[in-house]
Formats: structure tokens, sequence, C-alpha cells
């Protein structure tokens, strides 16, 4: 067991009262009033009140599909419904999947509170980089989507469930959209496994549809007993909402931060008792929102309290957002799309929804992944307006037109169908999927993206010419919880001598930044310059990590150079990890410390088909060597004023121009010496 969630039971802390009230619980009034109180509300749950027909639906059919509305309980009374239904006798577990790392840890830290039980005992979580859980005790294991996939490689039917739930399954993640094509495949080999497929809004036909194999032959036989119902059953469960109260804008806004910021402060002095939460398109956004509502808080009478929410942060930060306001104050939650479902925040009334979500888009010829400000769909803006009605009657703030929200798309696109499938492609081939092609997908990817991933995993080395994963190269990299660019990049620096500098780059480029948020642009500015090398930014993260480990007060340090504390800590534990799974593996050299043209060149061999040249001398446009893509490196990058003349990035960020991030400095001649078959000399 590693780590921790802040704020809940940890392993190794004092036993908690056991599963079953005894005797000696009753003399404790208080203990006992509390667990009293907590059963009450469970048995109060829409879902357990339907505890029966699930149970029953469960028992005789192979696939469940609960259409649970927001409210009903379904994502934590489910399992322990299963629990006390016998599913998790004789060294079984239940499995329940989210899409999100914060959701795993918040709801898993619930239920152990719910059971009475010390989270990582009977119920754990698993994340990436972060496990909770206890193999042969844990009965309920929550955990992202793609940390069961990563389960399959080691077992390939996940012989330890008795039960499945794949929670969300609305939001259709790539993760979820692989793992319910790989479940289809495990019950049919394994027909006493059960599968539940829940989601407060989905089409319930396409599940229906899709897992439905009444008419297909078993290719094993069971292991004794009579086989479920494989035609899936489906449940619906009543929701526990209060009504919501909805207003429109009454023309487009033209600024929808400034917008929500404006909003949240007019509801602060006009509406009644109630917490607010308002729905933003990304990080930047939330640490603006944060700032600007602060700065306007110190001029009101009765206090607000401004905190963010959004995929990394930290465990300490997420206490302070899911913790009961005090009467005398206020708070207003600026949260990404991860507060649309499954966690449920305290005393919310009032949200705010900008329309907008940040949605990954793809384009396979011209090789850009572009992180864009899109609007949500109607599916979407339903399930933000619901979480004012969790706990009584709220009110919910579009900042956009009744007649845009009727031209909103009813249901997102599933993200497997834009965006780049390399790490998609090289999971399915690891998980032995050899014709990718033809995987049975609920909705199947563009064929033009399947092609451009096997093209590049031919490239990195990862595949042979018969699409088969190389060895040890492929077999290596996809053991590694990186994408395969860093994964090879870390490979390759193994090789070449420098794998300390390797494994500090792929942990930090693992976390969403490690910069402090909130600081003046200036001041962040000169804290980046002071690390900054010419190699540029991957090269630079080394003097920040040198630093950080130096520091005798590294938490001080950290807000002295503009860093964020909690993201080096990641760092520094992330690497830990991967230098163990290296061991593993047998990847260790012989080091040879401080000559950064050999992480250069590795840097160069993970990200070579991210190449870009400048166009002009003294100018700072740059056009990618694949695809032809007008580019500009990030004003945050420290190249930003350098303009070398050829570089490798990371990623590209689209705000009014394409951007590239965490650039390196390179000699073109490393281009061809990385990929002879990708680059010739002559061309570049």
């Amino acid at each position: 067991m590693r780590g921790g969630l802040a704020g809940a039971w940890k392993p190794g802390t004092a036993k908690p009262a056991p599963l079953v009230v005894t005797i000696e619980d009753l003399n404790d009034d208080a203990s006992f009033a509390i667990h009293a109180s907590v059963q009450k509300q469970r048995h109060q749950l829409p879902v357990y009140k339907q505890r029966e027909n699930l149970l029953f639906l469960v028992e005789n059919h192979g696939t469940t599909v609960v259409v649970g509305e927001t409210g009903s309980g379904k994502t934590t009374q489910i399992p322990q419904l299963l629990v006390e239904a016998g599913w998790a006798e004789g060294g079984r577990a239940i499995a329940c999947t989210q899409p999100r790392q914060i959701a795993a840890q918040t709801i898993a830290a619930r239920v152990a509170e719910e059971m009475r039980v010390t989270l990582g005992t009977q119920v754990g979580y698993s994340v990436r980089f972060d496990e909770v859980a206890t193999r042969g005790v844990t009965k309920i294991k929550y955990m992202t989507d793609g940390v069961l996939l990563r389960e399959m490689m080691t077992d390939p039917l996940l012989s330890i469930y008795s039960v499945i739930m794949v929670d969300e399954a609305h939001e259709r993640s790539i993760a979820t959209d692989i793992l319910l094509g790989l479940l289809k495949k495990i019950i049919r080999r394994r027909p006493e496994l059960r599968l539940i497929v829940a989601s407060a809004t989905m089409d319930t036909t396409a599940f229906r549809d899709f897992f439905n194999t009444s008419g297909e032959k078993l290719q094993t036989s069971s292991l004794g007993g009579s086989l479920p119902n494989r035609t899936p059953a489906v449940l619906f469960v009543e929701g526990r909402t209060h009504s919501v109260l909805v207003h429109y804008s009454d023309e487009p806004v033209k600024d929808y931060l400034q917008a929500a910021v404006s909003t949240a402060i007019s509801i602060h002095k006009i509406e009644g008792p109630g917490d607010i939460l308002v729905f933003l398109t990304g990080l930047d956004d939330v640490n603006a929102a944060v700032q600007m509502i602060s700065e306007e808080a110190e001029k009101l009478p009765r206090a607000l309290v401004a905190l963010p929410l959004y995929a990394g942060l930290p465990a300490s930060d997420q206490e302070l957002v899911f913790r009961p306001s005090l009467s005398s104050r206020r708070k207003v939650v600026l949260a990404t799309n991860i507060a649309e479902t499954s966690v449920t925040i305290p005393g919310i009334v009032y949200v705010i929804d900008s329309g907008f979500s940040k949605q990954k888009f793809y384009n396979p010829i011209t090789n850009v992944e572009a992180l864009v400000a899109a609007p949500v769909s109607q599916a979407s803006a339903e399930q933000r307006a619901g979480r004012a009605g969790r706990e009584r009657p709220g009110k919910c703030f579009r900042l956009y037109t009744e007649e845009t929200f009727a031209t909103m798309r009813p249901q997102g696109v599933p993200e497997i169908q834009k965006s780049n499938l390399l790490s998609t492609v090289l999971q399915l081939k690891a998980l032995g999927i050899d014709n990718v092609m033809q995987f049975d997908w609920l909705a199947p990817p563009p064929a033009e993206c399947m092609v451009r991933a096997l093209e590049l995993l031919y490239a990195l080395g990862i595949m042979d010419e018969y699409a088969k994963l190389t060895s040890p190269l492929g077999y290596q990299v996809s053991e590694l919880p990186l994408d395969p660019m860093s994964a090879k990049m870390l490979l390759t620096a193994v090789e070449i001598g420098c794998q300390k500098e390797g494994l500090t780059i792929a942990a930090v480029m693992s976390v969403q930044t490690i910069w402090a948020s909130g600081r003046e642009r200036k001041e962040m500015d000169e804290a980046r310059a002071q690390f900054g090398v010419a190699e540029g930014d991957m090269v630079s993260y080394l003097n920040v990590y040198e630093g950080y480990l130096r520091a005798k007060n590294q938490r001080q340090w950290c807000y002295e150079n503009c860093v964020n504390y909690h993201a080096m800590a990641k760092v520094v534990k992330v690497r830990f990890q991967l230098s163990r799974l290296l061991l593993q593996l047998g990847g260790i050299k012989q080091q040879h410390d401080g000559d950064v043209k050999l992480v250069t060149k590795a840097i160069t061999a993970g990200f070579f088909s991210n190449a870009a040249r400048l166009e002009a001398e003294g100018g700072n446009t740059y056009r990618s060597l694949r695809g032809n893509q007008e580019l500009f490196i990030h004003p945050s990058s420290v190249l930003f004023r350098a303009s070398p003349k050829w570089v490798v990035f990371q990623s590209i960020i689209f705000l009014e121009r394409h951007y590239i991030w965490n650039v390196t400095a390179i000699d073109p001649a490393w281009l061809s010496e990385s990929a002879p078959h990708f680059y010739q000399l002559g061309r570049v």
C-alpha cells in the first residue's frame, strides 16, 4: 500500500470500529449515533430502495445497465449492496471504475467511512502512481478506467473480480471505450463475471445492443451452475434532486470569464445562503477567476472564499473544497468539468455555467492535437445544472442564451473519435489485440487516426513491420505508465547513459505543470528565467528539480521561486516509481553525469515526430516538419525570445494561435540519426 488521501482514513492509522456493530459500540453513544445516522441516510437513497430489483438483475443477467439520476447514490451504494449480498466472498472483489482520479479517491474515502473501515483495507482505490488497497483484503476497489486496463496486462480475464462496475459511462473517455470493448470479450470467456454499466444519462439502447451476446456461442464453459441471461437488463433509478430554476443570458456573452466572476459577486450580494459552483474551461481560467474573485471579495462586507477544483489539485486543497462552509462565509468553487459528475460538493445551491469546456480535437493530417474551449453538450449542461439541486432547491445561471442551448449537441462526441490514438493503439497491442482496426468499439474511431498511430509506433521502433510489439523496446514501453514518446525518451536515456536526467524529465512531464499559479506574469517570467538553459524547457526542469532537492525548507523554496510545492512532491514520487519500474525492466546503464548533449539526444529520440524549424532568421514563426503547420513557441517557454532554428516539443496548445509546449533546441542531424526511416538528412 502506498500513499493516502488527506483528510481521510489512511493505512496504518488506529484501527477503526469493526463493520458489525458490537456491544462495545453501544457504549459509545456518539459513535453509534453517527453510524446509525449514516445508515439511515443510506436507506433513504433511491438506489437502496431498488436494492432487491438490482440484486435480482445482477444475479440473473450477465450485464446490467443502470441509469441512476443525480443523487440516486448509485456510485457509493451499489458496490456496498453487492458486498452485503455476498459477491465479495471467497477472496473475490468488486471493481468500480471512474473517469477521473479525484472521483476514485474521494468516493473510496466516503464508502470507507460509511462501512466504518480503514481506507485501504476492505475499501481502497487505485489511480495512476497512487494505490491505497490491499490484495486479498480489499473487497471494493475504486479505480480509474486506465488502471483497470493496466491490470489486464497481468490478469487478462480480471479473475479476482466477481463484479465490475463501469461508472459514468456516458463520459466516453478513451479508456472507458477500450474497457467496454475488452469487457465484452471477457464476459464471453467468463460468463460468471457480472458487469454493471452505470451513468446518470446514457443511450441505454446503444449499451444494451452492444453487450447483447445472447446469439453468440460462448468461448468457454461456465464454472458450474446455470449461466446468466446474456441479454442485458436495464434498471432506471430516480434521483434525489430538488428543483433547479434555470436562468439564461438575454444575449450572447462576450467574455464568459468576466461574466462568471460578475455573476458570482452578484449572487453573493443578492441571493440567500448557499455556496456557488462555477464551471470554467481549464486551469488557467480557474486560477484567473480565483484571483479576480479574491480581489473583489476584499471589498465585500461578508466573507466570500474562492477555491479552485481541477484535475491534479493537491489533496489538501481538495479537502478545502469538500469541507462545509461556516455560516459566516460563502465559498465559491471555480471548477473544470470534473465537478460535473461523481463528486458532490456539500453546500452548493447556485451553479454558474460558462457553457464551455476544454476538449481535445486531433487532426491526423496536420498531426495537431489541440486542446480548445468548445461548447458543451446539452447532456453536460443538464449535469451541471443538477449540481445545484443536490441538497435543496437551487438556481443555475447559464452564461448563454436559450436559443444557444437549443442548438447544442444532445450528447458529447466520444473522446475516441477526436483524439490522437498513439497510446490507445499501443495499449491494445500490449493487451494482445492484434487487429486493432477490427476491435469491437461502441463507436469506432476514424480510420485515419488509427493508421497514423500505427505509422508513428513503427517509426518509434515500438512496433515492427508486422504490427507486432518489438522486443525489448515495444514491450518495455508498454510497461511504463507514460505516453509512448516520453517512454521512448526515457528508455533511450537509459541506453545512452543519462537515465537520471531522463527520469526527472519524464516525471515532470507527467504532472500538469510544476509552476505556481496566481503569481504576477513578470514574477513568473523571472523565476523561470533563473532556471532556464539554452537547450530549452525540458533540460531546464533538471535545474528546478536539483534546486528543490537541495533546499532545506522545500515549501519555502518553492514559494520563493514560483514553483508548485505539491507538484514537485508528486514529481519526486513519480520519479521514484519510474526508477523502480526501470529496475524491474533491467534498464540501468552506466551514467554519464552532466552530459547535456546526451540528454537532448534522448529527448530528440522520443519526440522526433514533433519537430519544427524556424521559418526566417530573426522571426518567431515555426513550421512543423510533419504537417507543415504554422507554430509559435509558448510565451512561458524559456526559449520564447531565443528562437532557435530547430526544435522538438511535447505538445501543441491552441489559444489564439498554435503554441508549442515543452520545447527543446536540437541539432537537425539528430533527427535523421534518431529516425532515419522517418527523416532523410537532405530533406531536413
